[in-house]
């Protein structure tokens, strides 16, 4: 049970003067939430230092938050189970399926960011003491969106009335009190005599009825070991070479060195270091890093390495152990962190080679991808006695491993062709090699060696000259099909049009909202609708 009251992650100086943003960080270092625990209940407070912006040159004030605020909330956040939109999501994936329930005690007025996080916690208590408020101002105020989830939440979560939405979203001051429970936008205005007793009542009603074992031991997570240079970031397990040149990284994901252990307990004996929890963990600090401070590096090629059989074990062991709690929560996380693949905007191209593991866990980074390449054969001049490449279908991709959209990745793949599905899904359990797996649709492309390096490079250098704008909408539109999901709606459609919205003059530009905010001058609107 975890309650968000109210409502240090670094930005380093490179070499070359670029600000990096550093997405590790732990609760000793936090400058922004205070982190409690009563028992069952923990207790995250938001207490924005105003001077601890991620870079300089402005404040936070009133609570407000940047990104360093939300690098501290996803550290506590995983810290129990699991960026912005990103973290939220987590937040209410973790009500669904890791027995925790957030509650958000508002115990002053929660406004704009603090009210969309809000809006992710599956109860929002409101202080009743008639000046509280909810607010989403953005739009009268800034000139642009709640573009955190905010719309979608209000009314595909909450179910607030479309026209009480619509004037709820154009009144800067908010609604509160009784006024703020009937129109949903929150589950209970509370007086602030009874304010304490009442927030640690529910949040004590919330904890029991969580499914998560009484005493269950959680798996300590430990700094990671990472190395950064200017042509490389690497991990153990997962590592990058950035060519600036061609405007493309390079990742390779290790498979397991070791076997897998024989059940739970040797999971939780290994800790931070069983194989899929820490490839994770790298995986998911890689992504956030190069999409924060590498977005000149528009095409990402994705390898794996290692025996696919240990990836199997590997998964097979938490498959086996679902029940297990610290198991559970490492499928979800590895879920979670496939999920922020999904949505990056980068170009994704896997590449199966000899020696590669794409089988079970990882061969959902090849489903991922927007194109991907099946060597058929072997490379005949550098090692012609090698295993040809191949690809396993298994359970880890048959449903543990959701989209945004609520499908498998190959299920997303094969929308709309029962057959092809069920072509694929019944091949689980053998290695595909390339004609097959080709056949079967599980990749795009089978060439041999003699004509490899040149289509790999084509597609590459292809990829690198077009638009990278046009680019992101269109891999945004092919990679989700079918309905849309609350996922869906905000990566989708809400933060599309934000991103837009921003960029227009009547925003941005110097006579628009965002330029005249606290100035005491209204904006200079552009009124035609385009």
């Amino acid at each position: 049970m975890t309650t968000l009251t109210g409502a240090h992650a670094a930005a380093d100086e490179t070499s070359d003067g670029a600000r990096h943003v550093e997405f590790r960080t732990e609760p000793s270092a936090y400058r922004h939430w205070r982190l409690a625990f009563a028992g069952p209940v923990a207790t995250l407070t938001m207490d924005v230092d105003e001077r601890g912006g991620l870079l300089p040159g402005y404040e936070l004030k009133l609570n407000s938050y940047d990104l360093g605020v939300d690098i501290e909330l996803y550290d506590a956040v995983q810290n129990f189970c699991k960026f912005t939109n990103e973290t939220r999501n987590g937040i209410e994936d973790a009500t669904a399926n890791s027995g925790q329930t957030y509650l958000a005690a508002c115990n002053g007025t929660a406004s704009g960011g603090g009210y969309e996080l809000a809006l992710a916690c599956d109860h929002i208590m409101l202080v009743d003491d008639r000046s509280a408020a909810v607010s989403l101002p953005e739009l009268p105020l800034l000139g642009v969106l709640p573009g955190t989830g905010g719309l979608t939440r209000l009314s595909d979560k909450r179910h607030v009335r479309r026209d009480l939405a619509d004037y709820f979203s154009t009144r800067a001051e908010g609604v509160g009190g009784r006024k703020a429970v009937a129109w949903r936008l929150v589950d209970e205005a509370v007086p602030r005599t009874a304010w304490d007793a009442t927030v640690a009542e529910r949040a004590d009603e919330l904890a029991a009825r969580s499914n998560r074992p009484a005493h269950a031991a959680g798996i300590a997570l430990a700094p990671l070991e990472k190395t950064r240079t200017g042509t490389g970031i690497a991990y153990r397990y997962v590592t990058a070479k950035l060519d600036r040149d061609r405007g493309v990284v390079e990742i390779t994901v290790r498979g397991p060195d070791d076997d897998a252990p024989a059940d739970a307990a040797g999971v939780h004996v290994r800790g931070a270091g069983f194989w899929t929890l820490a490839m994770t963990r790298e995986l998911d600090d890689l992504i956030l890093d190069l999409r924060t401070n590498e977005t000149g590096l528009g095409t990402w090629t994705l390898r794996t390495e290692g025996d696919a059989a240990r990836v199997l074990a590997h998964d097979a062991v938490l498959l086996d152990n679902a029940g297990d709690w610290p198991a559970n929560e490492i499928v979800l996380y590895l879920k979670r962190t496939l999920k922020r693949l999904d949505v990056t905007s980068r170009s994704l191209i896997a590449l199966i080679e000899p020696g590669s593991c794409f089988a079970g866990s990882l061969l959902e980074p090849a489903l991922a991808a927007d194109r991907s390449f099946q060597l058929a054969g072997v490379f005949e001049e550098a090692d012609p006695d090698a295993e040809p490449a191949a690809v396993t279908v298994a359970p880890m991709n048959l449903g543990p491993l959701p989209m945004g959209n609520g499908l498998t990745r190959l299920g997303t793949r094969f929308h709309g062709d029962a057959g092809g599905l069920a072509a694929a899904e019944s091949a689980a359990g053998g290695p595909l090699r390339a004609e097959d797996a080709e056949r079967l649709g599980l990749v795009t492309f089978a060439p041999d060696d003699i004509d490899w390096d040149e289509e790999v490079r084509i597609a590459v250098e292809e990829r690198t000259g077009f638009s990278p704008d046009a680019l992101t909408g269109m891999e945004a539109n092919y990679r989700f099909t079918g309905l849309e999901t609350l996922e869906t709606k905000i990566f989708g459609r809400l933060a599309a049009w934000q991103n837009w919205i921003f960029d227009r003059p009547n925003a941005s530009g110097p006579e628009g909202a965002l330029r005249r905010y606290g100035t005491g001058r209204r904006a200079d609107f552009d009124r035609k609708r385009v």
